[in-house]
C-alpha cells in the first residue's frame, strides 16, 4: 500500500493584524476573496481528517459540516473549508477533510480553544466520528491566493518516517517535496512543512498540500509518471507509511438574509 500511495503523491510583509483586516469570509461574499501572498508570508496550515461512522443519517454529517464551515467567521481564521474527501489514494479510511489557515501558531491555538470551536467539536463532530487526526505546519514561502477558489482540487499528503532518522534526513525529504513547485508549474500552489502538533498526528511528521485549479489538473499531474517516479525514489527508503487524499473545495453557501 505504501508504494501505491507514493505513486499518487505528488514582497508584501503581511502582519497578523494586516491579514485580519484584509480577511473577508467567503461564505458571506458575492465573489471569491483572494490575497496574493508574497514569498515571505508564512501562515499556518491546519488539516483535519475525519472518519464518520458507517450508516449515519446524512443530516448528522451535514450538521457537522455546517458547524465546521461556520467557524470561518472567527477572527483568527484566514480560510476554512470542510467537506467530503473526493478520493483516498492510500490505505486510509477517512471520509471528510477540513483545511484552514491562520496568521500564526498563536491564532491557531486561540481558534482551537474558542468556545464556538469547542461546541462544534463536542456537539457535532465527536458523536459521529470513529477516527480523527490533525496535522499543522508553517506554510513556508506561500505564494498565490490565500483562499483557494471553489472548485480547486487539493492533494494532501502525510508522511510517517521510519524511526531514528535524523533531522538531516527529514530536511532532505522536505527539500525534495518543496522542489516539486517548479515541476508543478505556476498554477499550482504547494506548501510543505514539519508537523508541530505531534499529539494529534498519529506519528505523521511531514505534510504537504498541493492546490490545483481543478480536478482535471490534479489528475494530469498524478499521471505524470516521470515526475512521480523521481519523487518516489528519493524518499521511499525513509518512509514507514503514507496518507494521500484528494479534496475539492465546495462552493460557498449563500448567507441567509
Amino acid at each position: 500500500m505504501l508504494s501505491s500511495a507514493l505513486r499518487t503523491w505528488s514582497t508584501l510583509p503581511f502582519s497578523s493584524r494586516n491579514l485580519r483586516r484584509l480577511r473577508l469570509n467567503p461564505c458571506h461574499s458575492s465573489r471569491p476573496f483572494s490575497v496574493n501572498m508574497s514569498a515571505h508570508t508564512q501562515p499556518i496550515e491546519h488539516i483535519v481528517l475525519f472518519k464518520v461512522k458507517d450508516g449515519l443519517d446524512s443530516s448528522k454529517v451535514n450538521d457537522m459540516l455546517n458547524g465546521l464551515n461556520g467557524l470561518n467567521s472567527l477572527d483568527q481564521v484566514l480560510h476554512l473549508t470542510a467537506g467530503p474527501i473526493l478520493r483516498n489514494r492510500s490505505s486510509s479510511t477517512f471520509t471528510h477533510l477540513l483545511h484552514s489557515r491562520y496568521p500564526s501558531k498563536e491564532d491557531l491555538s486561540i481558534y482551537s480553544a474558542h468556545p464556538a470551536h469547542m461546541n462544534v467539536v463536542k456537539q457535532f463532530v465527536l458523536p459521529i466520528c470513529d477516527d480523527i487526526m490533525a496535522v499543522d505546519w508553517v506554510a513556508d514561502a506561500l505564494q498565490g491566493p490565500l483562499v483557494p477558489s471553489p472548485g480547486s482540487a487539493l492533494r494532501v499528503t502525510f508522511l510517517k518516517l521510519k524511526e531514528n532518522l535524523g533531522d538531516e534526513v527529514k530536511g532532505q525529504i522536505l527539500e525534495v517535496i518543496a522542489g516539486m513547485r517548479e515541476k508543478l508549474g505556476p498554477n499550482v500552489q504547494l506548501t510543505v512543512g514539519d508537523n508541530f502538533s505531534p499529539a494529534r498526528a498519529k506519528g505523521f511528521s511531514i505534510a504537504s498540500i498541493a492546490i490545483f485549479p481543478g480536478p482535471n489538473e490534479l489528475e494530469a499531474a498524478a499521471s505524470d509518471k516521470e515526475m512521480v517516479e523521481l519523487q518516489k525514489e528519493k524518499v521511499r527508503e525513509h518512509l514507514e507509511s503514507v496518507i494521500v487524499v484528494d479534496y475539492v473545495v465546495p462552493p460557498p453557501k449563500t448567507a441567509s438574509l
